[in-house]
């Protein structure tokens, strides 16, 4: 007689059944932990191959650990100017895009006026509008306009399609707000300026917050619509298409690694804030 008529003879579930019940149970959290290897594997392999010491130019084989890539990043020539630029265009657009996209989303939530509902409209066209299409209207309107190409397009550009992401962050937490807390404030005493000082941007600095981080990481990261505007100056990602032409240098892992690895640390920051605002309010 087999184990598995014994169990069943015994009133026990049988080794397929115990199994087939545990999947059942954690068929989520498995698909959970499938899903997040799937997207953190490339990651991974960026990550493991910054540390790669390549036979020649292209660093897509294993060969042996060195910690040169990292001591010398930039030994590759071209590639401080261009992830220096990418970083100043970054924290510009950024910071600009943020700006006007949070008075933008207080307007758009707060206020009525004539237009409200084309407004909503434009700003979530470059959200769904493929970015060939606003590389190349951009590239002919600065045509049209016979503006020189070069850091001030790539700016435009990147503050044009950051300022719907900062828009739609910050509004989503401006929906939520409690306006009663602002007309508690403006019942003591307090005016329009100094309510929105002490109260409005205390309780959305977690969403600003978010959305800068959003832009900065979109803006590192463009290629197609800086291809378009960018004109003689090199961006981190202009860099690494042009270097894969001819090689593939460790020294982009080790960018890449950095970049992903400051940008994870400033959302992880950026959690621990809400959490502590979180528990803080209860």
């Amino acid at each position: 007689m087999s184990a598995v008529a014994v169990e069943r003879r015994a009133g026990r579930p049988s080794v397929l059944a115990r199994a087939w019940a545990f999947i059942r149970h954690h068929l989520l959290t498995i698909y959970s932990i499938l899903f997040f290897a799937y997207l953190l594997l490339p990651i991974a392999v960026v990550v493991v191959f910054s540390f790669n010491n390549p036979p020649g130019k292209f660093n897509y084989t294993w060969n042996s650990f060195t910690w040169d890539n990292w001591r010398y990043w930039d030994g590759v020539p071209g590639i401080r100017s261009a992830i220096f630029l990418s970083l100043e265009i970054a924290l510009i657009a950024s910071v600009i895009a943020t700006a006007l996209g949070t008075l933008i989303a207080l307007a758009l939530v707060r206020y009525s006026f004539r237009g409200r509902a084309s407004t909503n409209i434009l700003i979530f066209l470059p959200l769904s509008t493929p970015e060939i299409v606003l590389g190349a209207s951009l590239l002919t309107l600065f045509l049209d306009l016979k503006v020189v190409f070069g850091f001030w397009t790539i700016l435009i550009a990147h503050i044009m399609f950051c300022i719907s992401f900062a828009v739609v962050t910050v509004k989503a937490r401006l929906v939520g707000f409690d306006r009663h807390l602002e007309e508690a404030a403006m019942d003591l005493g307090a005016n329009e300026w100094r309510t929105f000082q002490k109260v409005t941007l205390p309780l959305i600095a977690p969403a600003i917050l978010a959305a800068l981080l959003l832009c900065f990481a979109i803006s590192v990261d463009d290629f197609v619509v800086t291809y378009f505007n960018s004109g003689a100056r090199v961006t981190f990602p202009l860099f690494v298409w042009g270097a894969a032409k001819i090689g593939a240098p460790p020294q982009v892992n080790v960018i890449g690694t950095a970049i992903f690895v400051i940008a994870l640390t400033a959302m992880l920051f950026n959690v621990l804030i809400q959490t502590r605002r979180s528990k803080g309010a209860a």
